[in-house]
């Protein structure tokens, strides 16, 4: 089944997908190094304090579509390393090391790069991208 009525939603449908997702690994950062919206429950190092930096940065800059491709290249290489770091030394299925979210980031943002930012971007704005 076609769904042809979306089709001419997709660079709108894009920019929600950034957006959001954006918006939802930005508390990642925040958390880690502001406590909110909750406390991180893990002692911060080098390597979690660096990520903490990008998720906040990056993830900012994904909100508003600016830098998107570069930035959204960036984040899927942190969210692929930090997934063969932390996930996936508990186990090979990302149901049970907990690497779900750290796999779908990774290839979210690697969609973003190959796709661009959407419509509703400063990127687009600036008719850098679309």
């Amino acid at each position: 089944m076609q769904f042809g009525f979306l089709q001419s939603w997709a660079p709108q449908l894009l920019s929600i997908l950034r957006i959001t997702t954006a918006a939802t690994f930005l508390t990642h950062g925040t958390m880690k190094l502001l406590g909110w919206p909750a406390p991180f429950p893990y002692p911060l190092n080098g390597l979690t304090t660096t990520a903490a930096v990008l998720e906040i940065i990056g993830g900012l800059l994904l909100i508003i579509g600016l830098f998107s491709r570069p930035v959204a290249f960036i984040l899927s290489g942190l969210m692929a390393f930090a997934y063969f770091i932390a996930h996936a030394p508990q186990g090979f299925f990302p149901v049970l090391n907990g690497g779900e979210a750290a796999m779908l980031f990774c290839f979210v943002f690697l969609f973003i790069a190959a796709a661009g930012p959407g419509a509703w971007s400063v990127d687009a704005a600036l008719g850098k991208d679309k």
